[in-house]
């Protein structure tokens, strides 16, 4: 008669690439806590690659920075490892590699997460949701000074979600009639949409997007007041990654929303 320890699933086993950083330092402790989890790598941004498939892990958590991640990505796909990608800078064209990749290794998964606060993450799909309805969208971001790219992952993903909601809509785009902008006062334009980025000491990160029509305004803001909030998404992607083969572009593909 089988017990239930032996009956239990292995452990996933991950290997964290960026556990030098604030982020990764969050993740040691939150993957260490998980019952159904054994950390088996510690690596910084310029440890050998190989030291993840040496360790024997199934799982490769990414939190590099952009200039880094696709060769840790490549190097887990190469060698048949799932993974969960938290680092910025996953463009559409490189997106779309990634999923020519992934092709050729039809088994495997592979997330890549903008944002792990699932608040934020419902945030987004909310104003996505909300956004044909008014005639005018913006989105604000604000993160700490240390962050380094602008606008933020999350804030492209919102963007592109919203743009994309009200394409399917009909919607026109929101009425702007400036024609002077030399200092790009009017922020960054992504999918359509205006973004605004701000970096003020003090803050961590936080959004807002703002939804207006003639009458009356929609403010949809989420806070995160430390990286604690996104560890239970960072362990919902590690959990289900193995289970959805292919290319997955946000956290939302995992909360089955629809």
């Amino acid at each position: 008669m089988s017990t239930e320890k032996d009956s239990a699933q292995d452990p996933v086993k991950v290997a964290l690439v960026g556990a030098t950083g604030k982020m990764g330092q969050y993740a040691i402790d939150a993957v260490n806590a998980a019952d159904d989890m054994e950390l088996v790598a510690k690596l910084s941004s310029k440890h050998p690659l190989d030291d993840i498939c040496a360790a024997g892990a199934t799982h490769v958590l990414d939190l590099t920075v952009p200039n880094v991640s696709s060769q840790v990505v490549e190097y887990a796909i190469n060698n048949g490892l799932h993974t969960v990608i938290g680092t910025s800078g996953w463009t559409e064209d490189k997106r779309t590699t990634l999923a020519k990749q992934l092709a050729e290794h039809p088994n495997l998964g592979v997330l890549i997460a903008p944002n792990f606060s699932i608040g934020s993450v419902l945030a987004t799909r909310f104003a996505a949701q909300a956004a044909p309805y008014f005639d005018s969208v913006e989105v604000i971001e604000m993160h700490h000074p240390n962050k380094i790219d602008a606008p933020s992952g999350t804030a492209v993903r919102t963007a592109e979600m919203i743009a994309d909601a009200r394409e399917q809509a009909g919607v026109a785009p929101s009425p702007d009639a400036t024609e002077h902008d030399p200092d790009h006062a009017r922020g960054a334009t992504v999918a359509g949409i205006n973004v605004h980025a701000v970096r003020l000491a003090g803050l961590e990160a936080h959004q807002e997007v703002l939804m207006g029509t003639p009458g009356q305004q929609l403010v949809l803001r989420h806070d995160a007041f430390d990286r604690s909030s996104y560890m239970p998404g960072v362990l919902l992607g590690l959990r289900t990654v193995a289970s959805r083969p292919g290319l997955s572009y946000g956290l939302d593909a995992y909360l089955d929303l629809d």
